[in-house]
C-alpha cells in the first residue's frame, strides 16, 4: 500500500469517530425526548403531526404493540410503493413516459425500499419516474431508515427499565428519528452534494451535442463520412452528433440513501455515476455517510444506558474488523490478476496508473477509495456502490460477500446493526458465564433462555434463507439461467445476490441477471424475513429485559467495557460467521481463486 493510501484510509476513520460522538449524544438527547437545538422549530411540528395522526406519543407499548404498529406501518409503505410503480405511467412527474413497472420487478422493489436493503433489479433512469423515485422510494428511504433506529431505541429501553410492561411508543419513535435526525442532516447534505454537481432538477433528460461527433462509444468514425452508392443515388450515413442525459432529483435522494444505509442509486451506475458523485469531496462525504449514524449510534447506547463506556466497547470492536478486512481487500486489490502478470501487463503502482485489479473501478477513485467504500457499504448493510463488486479479484470480493454474512452488524444500518451487535454481546455474555458457572448478565439485567432462544432465532434466519435460497437457485432452471458467467464465478453470484437480501444490504455481483420472476420473488421473500424475522425476536427480547429487575454489579460481574470482552465480542462475531458460511464460500470464492492461481503456472 502507498503512503498516499494509507494516509486516506487514516483520514476517513479520524473524521468518522470525530463527528459520530456529538451525533450519537444528540440522538439520545432526541430519543429521551429531551430539548436540542433544534426544538423550537420541529417541537411544534411534530406535535401537529401527532394531532393530526391521533397519537399519544406519551403512551407506552408493549413489545407486542410495538411490533404491530411497526408491521402495518411497513406493509402499508410498502404497497404504496407498489402501487406507485404499476400506476406510474398514468401519474405525474413522468416526463420520459416511462412504463408501469412489471407486477414481479414492482414486488421486489417494493419489498426492498420498506425493509432497508434497496436492492435494484432495474436500471434507475429507464425505469422510474420522478415521481415513484421521490414519493416512493425517498420516502421509503426515509422511513425504512427511522424504522431500524425505533428498534434499537426499545431495544436499549429494555436495558435501561426495570418491572416495565413497555417500552416507549413506535409512533413518536418513528417521528422523532424521521424530523429530528433524518431530515435535517439530509437536506444540509443534498445541499452540499447540489453545491458539488449533483443534479437535482424536475426537467426532462437532457440532449447535448456530442463531445467528439465522430465518436460512438469507443469506435471511431470518419469525421467526414464517406458517401455509399445505392442504385443510382449517392446517400451519406447519418452519423450521431448528440446524447440524452438522464437527470432527476438525485441529490435529495443521494443524501439520505447515504445516510440511511439505503443505497439504491437513483441512476444505474449508482455512486460510480458522476451525477451522482462528481467530485473528490462528494465521494469523500458519501464514504463518511455510509456508516456516520451507525458509528454514532454506539455513543447514543452508551450515554443512554448511563455507561459511555459500553459504547465505546462496541464501536471498538465494529471498527477493528473494519480495519482489518479493509487492509485485506485492499491488499488483494492492490495486487491485481496474476493472470495478467504473466501475459506482461504491468500492475504496479506507479505516477501513471494506480496498479492492481482495475477493473470496474473508477480510475479518478483508484483501488483505495473503492475498497473503503466496498468494504463500508457492505459492512453497514448500505449497498451503494461506486465501484463494481462483481469485478474485484476472488478474495477481494469474498471480504464484502462475508461482510454482510456476519449478520450486518459491524457498524450495520442504522439501527439495525447495532441491535444485531446487542444480539451478538448477549451471545458472548452468555458463553462467558458458561465458562465461569455464572448466571450471565448485561447492563445489570440476567441472560435467561428466553433470550438466548430469541437470539439464536436472530442468527439462524439470514443463515437459512442465505444458504437455502442458494441451494434452490443453483437447483432449478430459472436461477441457472440468469447466470452468465458459469462456474465458480456464478456460485459466487448467486451467494452473493442471497447474502445481500438477507442482510437487508442491496449491493450485488451484478452479472447476475436477477431481474425475473423466479430472483424478483425469491429475493423478495428473503427481505422479508431477514428484516422482520429479526426485528421481531429483537423487540421480545426488548420486552423481556424491560420487565426483569436491574440487579447490582458485584465482584463476580464480567466487566463488559474493557478490552478482554472487546476480543471476546469479535471472536463470538466472527466465529459464527466463519462457521455458517466458510463452506459454501469455499465452492465459490476459495475455488476460483485457485483457478486463477492455477492458470499462472
Amino acid at each position: 500500500m502507498t503512503a498516499n493510501g494509507l494516509l486516506q484510509i487514516t483520514l476517513y476513520f479520524i473524521a468518522l469517530l470525530l463527528f459520530a460522538k456529538p451525533l450519537g449524544v444528540y440522538m439520545a438527547a432526541v430519543y429521551e425526548n429531551r430539548p436540542v437545538f433544534l426544538s423550537r422549530i420541529l417541537a411544534p411540528l411534530a406535535a401537529g403531526l401527532y394531532r393530526l395522526s391521533g397519537v399519544n406519543p406519551e403512551q407506552e407499548m408493549g413489545w407486542k404493540s410495538y411490533a404491530a404498529a411497526l408491521l402495518w406501518f411497513n406493509l402499508f409503505g410498502g404497497l404504496a410503493v407498489f402501487a406507485l410503480q404499476i400506476l406510474q405511467a398514468y401519474l405525474p412527474l413522468n416526463p420520459q413516459r416511462m412504463a408501469n413497472v412489471t407486477v414481479d420487478s414492482a414486488f421486489n422493489t417494493a419489498v426492498s425500499f420498506a425493509t432497508n436493503t434497496n436492492w435494484q433489479g432495474y436500471s434507475g433512469e429507464t425505469t422510474m419516474s420522478y415521481l415513484t423515485q421521490m414519493l416512493g422510494l425517498s420516502v421509503q428511504n426515509f422511513v425504512s431508515a427511522a424504522t431500524g433506529m425505533a428498534v434499537l431505541v426499545a431495544m436499549i429501553r429494555g436495558f435501561q427499565r426495570a418491572h416495565a410492561d413497555g417500552i416507549g411508543n413506535f409512533w413518536a419513535d418513528l417521528t422523532r428519528g424521521t424530523l429530528y435526525i433524518l431530515l435535517p442532516l439530509s437536506f444540509l447534505f443534498a445541499l452540499v452534494l447540489v453545491g458539488q454537481g449533483v443534479v437535482q432538477t424536475f426537467k426532462p433528460y437532457q440532449t447535448v451535442p456530442l463531445v467528439e461527433q465522430g465518436r460512438v462509444g469507443n469506435a471511431v468514425l470518419p469525421t467526414i463520412a464517406e458517401p455509399s452508392v445505392v442504385g443510382h443515388e449517392k446517400h451519406v450515413p447519418n452519423l450521431p452528433s448528440t446524447q440524452t442525459l438522464a437527470v432527476g432529483s438525485a441529490a435529495s435522494q443521494i443524501a439520505i440513501k447515504q445516510l440511511g444505509t439505503n443505497g439504491g442509486g437513483f441512476f444505474n451506475a449508482n455512486s460510480a455515476h458522476p451525477f451522482e458523485n462528481p467530485t473528490p469531496l462528494s465521494n469523500f462525504l458519501e464514504m463518511l455517510l455510509l456508516i456516520l449514524i451507525p458509528a454514532a449510534l454506539c455513543h447514543t447506547f452508551g450515554t443512554m444506558v448511563g455507561d459511555p463506556r459500553q459504547g465505546w466497547a462496541i464501536l471498538s470492536a465494529m471498527t477493528l474488523v473494519l480495519v482489518s478486512l479493509l487492509f485485506v481487500t485492499v491488499g488483494f486489490e492492490q495486487d491485481g490478476n496474476p493472470v495478467l502478470t504473466t501475459l506482461g501487463v504491468e500492475q504496479s503502482v506507479s505516477v501513471d496508473q494506480s496498479g492492481g485489479n482495475m477493473e470496474g473501478k473508477e480510475t479518478r477513485f483508484g483501488i483505495v477509495n473503492s475498497t473503503i467504500w466496498a468494504t463500508a457499504t457492505t459492512a453497514a448493510s448500505n449497498g451503494s456502490v461506486n465501484s463494481m463488486h462483481d469485478s474485484y479479484t476472488p478474495l477481494g470480493g469474498l471480504i464484502p460477500m462475508w461482510l454482510i454474512q456476519l449478520g450486518e452488524v459491524i457498524f450495520g444500518g442504522v439501527g439495525s446493526g447495532l441491535y444485531g451487535m446487542l444480539i451478538f454481546v448477549l451471545i458472548a455474555v452468555f458463553v462467558a458465564g458458561l465458562m465461569i458457572g455464572r448466571t450471565p448478565e448485561y447492563l445489570g439485567k440476567k441472560i435467561e433462555a428466553f433470550e438466548i432462544k430469541m437470539a439464536a432465532i436472530v442468527i439462524l434466519i439470514p443463515a437459512f434463507f442465505i444458504l437455502g435460497g442458494t441451494a434452490l437457485a443453483v437447483m432449478v432452471e430459472a436461477g441457472k439461467t440468469a447466470v452468465a458467467n458459469p462456474g465458480a464465478h456464478g456460485f459466487s453470484e448467486i451467494l452473493y445476490a442471497f447474502s445481500s437480501a438477507a442482510g437487508n444490504n442491496g449491493s450485488a455481483f451484478a452479472g447476475l441477471s436477477a431481474n425475473s420472476p423466479f430472483y424478483n420473488i425469491a429475493l423478495g421473500i428473503t427481505m422479508l424475513f431477514g428484516r422482520y424475522g429479526i426485528i421481531i425476536p429483537v423487540l421480545a427480547i426488548a420486552g423481556s429485559l424491560a420487565a426483569k429487575k436491574t440487579v447490582p454489579t458485584t465482584v463476580g460481574t464480567l466487566p463488559t467495557h474493557t478490552p478482554l470482552f472487546v476480543m471476546l465480542l469479535i471472536g463470538t462475531v466472527v466465529l459464527v460467521g466463519a462457521l455458517t458460511f466458510v463452506p459454501a464460500l469455499a465452492l465459490g470464492p476459495v475455488v476460483e481463486h485457485l483457478i486463477m492461481s492455477a492458470a499462472t503456472k
